[in-house]
């Protein structure tokens, strides 16, 4: 049995000796209307006659009276009044060929009032009994600035399982006007579960103003799920079902190419983002940050997205020579390895964490630019090529010294533990194995060896112990999905595919599926976006650039598999938004005072095109932890996988992952096989010459561009069919 608040306790009878208003049913469904009192509740009934109740509205320290109740077939409307202020609550089913949910509720103060207390809106029911015995299992909730959203499964009585969803973006306006925030809005304890309306403790809710206070959407299931697969595909489905139902955030297109430019330019020649170490030049892990000894991870993490864009553009720079010539001093003959830290400096380390100690290895730090070296290798470059094979037996004594289960700290040279684990019984770096398996297979491309085709399969098959909590740090995982993917096509077993899909629901429980439009929030779009780690508290440049180029490259490899249709809608859409979103970690995009004043590493400079590492929602300023260096690869990756070079004249930009383009002749092939039901952005760029004299296809039928002028034309496109574009 478990405990429950008096604002549950008595729900039941509550219902139960409450007149029903109105009743709605929709396939299986039945949907009840019940004011209780200082509620009004919303009653599903299951097609097993099992009920869950939301409460859709909470009159606080007052009583409804059902002032007016209107139904036209396609939308419910019920105005509430009671003695602090006036309610609305309108109902909809947005998918009538599933069962989907979706009530707002609006709420206006007769005067200014402080709420100090909110009910959670989810209340599971019994046939005979009370709330207390039931029982479920939560899959997933709300962490932190994440989507506001619970997944569960009613285990007693067995009703099924629900997929909650509210839409935070809409409570924009609540927040801005509290100064409250919108994080953990959405979890609690069974069976008080749901969404909670953030507490004000600095400012009242004002009189006279109408807001909406709860915007939510539920699917509901039959089903109970137990099993990771499943849980995994019911989540990656009802996303998107949900997905398909909420507004969306507007899309935004940056010039790529120019931004491109201007960071290279700015990367290039600010003595900030350099030091010089025995004559080499070596880029700074955050600007000005002069006192930490150079990293490996850092030279490639700019250098392998550079090389990208200068394959791309056709023309050299001497950045490339001068990084790419200071790599071999990274290799330690103490272990046969590279290292993290340049050798030479190691005695520079101030040991003020864990991992600044000469030796010391955060588990991901060791593969990470092997996997950039392993990348270069492939394009013909020959100083990483002989870094990654000199280094690579070092790597597999470390995995099977761990038994493909890497702790978060250990000393290189003793393989001794230092760190175990991140929490106590959360275990180590848990999708470390995956990105093993990702440079394992990257190495078996280079070589055609087998044995390190055997080494990804092995690595691969730890991670099936780790369900849904398989991410520990977002850009690892995405490297995961896509080496499990690639498993999954050279062996055909689906347990390879199975958990390449554990690793993308771990991604997608991470991200922000909601605009926030309050306090500094609201200076930029952050719709989409995917945190670094599980417990991050904002989100990363780097680490969202990873994610995107990794999840580009998984839809490219995926496009002869049958993967799950939902994954065709989401990853396309995470592509889309990403271009849009990224640009904001530039500090020329954003306003001054949004900028932190404190910075933990380095400083910064507020007109370089370099971006922040942090960028936070609400009501904290970004750039917290320092301008990050090592991201200023972002706009290289992007202008090499979005752009199409036509000619010297024009440029073609779609923000959709692109497999590679057909060129014949005088027009080009894009095939997109994503979901038809939504929509990108194809834009034909002048750059010099002649007029846009083209034409574009979709299967055929010629598009008209909805935006033109003299140098650019704009085209909405369906993410399914051949676009061809003629000259």
């Amino acid at each position: 049995m478990h405990t429950v608040s008096p604002w549950s306790t008595t729900v039941q009878l509550d219902i139960e000796n409450s007149a029903l208003l109105l009743e709605r049913k929709i396939l299986d469904y039945s949907y009840q209307f019940y004011n209780t009192g200082d509620s009004f509740w919303i009653v599903v009934i299951t097609p097993q006659n099992r009920k869950i109740a939301f409460r859709a509205a909470f009159g606080m320290n007052s009583c409804f009276e059902v002032v007016n109740l209107f139904d036209d077939g396609d939308t419910i409307v019920i105005a509430l009044n009671s003695k602090l202020g006036s309610y609305e609550v309108r109902v909809d089913f947005p998918n009538t060929t599933k069962p989907l949910l979706h009530y707002t509720t609006t709420f206006t103060a007769n005067v200014s009032l402080m709420i100090p207390f909110w009910p959670r809106d989810i209340i599971p029911l019994t046939e005979d009994g009370s709330v207390e015995n039931t029982t479920g299992k939560i899959h997933m909730e709300q962490f932190g600035s994440r989507s506001g959203l619970i997944f569960a499964s009613i285990t007693k009585p067995a009703t099924g399982s629900f997929f909650y969803f509210q839409n935070l973006t809409s409570l924009s306006e609540y927040c801005e006007a509290t100064e409250t925030e919108s994080k953990n809005a959405v979890g609690g304890t069974w069976p008080e579960i749901g969404f909670q309306l953030p507490i004000t403790d600095k400012l009242p809710l004002p009189s006279g103003k109408s807001f909406i206070i709860s915007d939510a959407y539920v699917v509901l299931e039959a089903e109970t799920i137990e099993e990771t697969p499943a849980i995994c595909e019911h989540f990656l489905n009802n996303l998107v079902n949900i997905y398909k139902a909420i507004p969306q955030s507007k899309i935004e297109y940056h010039d790529w190419p120019d931004i491109a430019q201007k960071s290279l330019t700015d990367l290039y020649h600010s003595k900030g983002a350099w030091t010089q170490t025995n004559g080499i030049p070596y880029l700074n892990a955050y600007l000005c940050d002069y006192e930490t000894p150079s990293e490996s991870m850092v030279q490639l993490a700019v250098l392998t997205p550079y090389k990208e864009y200068e394959n791309w553009k056709g023309e050299k720079h001497p950045i490339y020579s001068d990084i790419i010539s200071g790599l071999p001093a990274f290799y330690d003959p103490k272990i046969n390895c590279i290292n993290r830290w340049l050798p030479a400096l190691a005695d520079k380390l101030d040991q003020s964490e864990e991992q600044k100690k000469e030796m010391v290895m955060d588990s991901w730090y060791l593969h990470h630019p092997l996997m950039n070296l392993a990348r270069l290798a492939l394009d013909g470059e020959k100083t990483a090529k002989k870094l990654l094979l000199d280094s690579v037996e070092y790597v597999i004594k470390v995995a099977h010294h761990f038994k493909y289960v890497w702790p978060v700290f250990y000393n290189m040279e003793t393989l001794e533990t230092i760190k175990k684990e991140t929490a106590p019984g959360a275990g180590g770096e848990r999708d470390v194995a995956g990105a093993y398996a990702h440079l394992m297979l990257l190495v078996f491309k280079l070589t055609k060896e087998k044995r390190y085709l055997n080494e990804a399969k092995k690595a691969a098959k730890t991670l099936t112990a780790l369900g849904i909590n398989i991410l520990y740090q977002a850009n690892n995982t995405a490297f995961a999905a896509g080496a499990l993917l690639e498993l999954y096509k050279i062996t055909q077993k689906k347990l390879y595919l199975d958990i390449s899909y554990t690793c993308l629901t771990g991604l997608f429980k991470n991200i922000q599926l909601y605009d926030c439009k309050y306090g500094y929030g609201k200076n930029y779009t952050n719709f989409f976006s995917v945190f670094p780690l599980n417990d991050a508290p904002y989100t990363a440049a780097y680490e969202e650039l990873e994610v995107y180029a990794a999840l580009s490259e998984y839809f490219i490899q995926a496009k002869d598999v049958d993967i799950l249709p939902s994954l065709r809608t989401l990853i396309p859409e995470f592509i889309k938004y990403a271009i849009n979103r990224i640009a904001y970690y530039y500090p020329p995009m954003l306003p001054k005072e949004m900028l932190s004043e404190e910075v933990k590493t380095g400083e910064i400079q507020s007109d370089l095109w370099i971006p922040l590492e942090d960028l936070y929602n609400g009501w904290q300023q970004s750039g917290q932890v320092g301008q990050e260096v090592y991201g200023a690869g972002m706009a290289f990756g992007i202008v090499s996988r979005q752009y199409i070079k036509i000619d010297e004249d024009f440029l073609l930009f779609i923000d959709y992952p692109l497999t590679t383009p057909h060129k014949r002749g005088k027009s080009v092939a894009i095939h997109l096989d994503g979901d038809k039901d939504m929509s990108y952005n194809l834009k034909i760029i002048k750059l010099k010459g002649n007029k846009i004299q083209m034409k574009v296809f979709h299967e055929n039928e010629i598009l008209k561009p909805f935006m033109k002028n003299a140098k650019m034309h704009e085209y909405n496109i369906s993410g399914f069919g051949l676009i061809k574009v003629q000259w």
